[in-house]
């Protein structure tokens, strides 16, 4: 397993695993409509957007990209960051490799410096992120629009 910094013309391949991965985590817990509008925001120059103002990281074996994420700053925050797009290939799920992800990005200088780390999280992932040492962020469960916010306080 290797993690490295994605190159431009591997986000089409980024992009297959994200919608792979919306459609099998989502489909039991959301309507289609919305799991449609999920993967249409990671698409093409959306993706590339994202991927050009933040720390934007995909896990490969033998080559192929099995999953991706990404950290940036919190609203041009230096004290506080951001994990975006953590995604693992449904075929590779449950072998550790959201975790090397999690890992990884803790280890970033935009983890490193920032006082507070947010994620926006999808239901499914939450209890991922629990593991992983993050709460709820304000200890609010779901937020009146329906997402789901998690944190981590940085112990410097």
């Amino acid at each position: 397993m290797k993690i490295e910094i994605v190159k431009e013309e591997e986000l089409c391949e980024v992009e297959k695993v994200i919608e792979r991965s919306i459609r099998y985590s989502f489909k039991d817990y959301y309507p289609e409509g919305y799991i449609e509008d999920c993967a249409n925001k990671l698409k093409g120059d959306k993706l590339k957007y994202r991927a050009s103002w933040t720390h934007f990281y995909v896990v490969k074996i033998d080559n192929k990209i099995v999953g991706c994420g990404a950290i940036g700053p919190y609203w041009d925050s230096k004290e506080e960051s951001c994990l975006f797009n953590i995604f693992v290939d449904p075929d590779y799920q449950k072998q550790g490799i959201g975790k090397k992800i999690i890992e990884t990005l803790e280890k970033d200088e935009y983890f490193l410096r920032a006082k507070r780390i947010e994620i926006p999280a999808g239901i499914v992932a939450i209890p991922f992120y629990k593991k992983m040492g993050y709460t709820h962020k304000n200890g609010i469960l779901i937020y009146e629009d329906g997402h789901f916010a998690m944190e981590k306080f940085n112990n410097k």
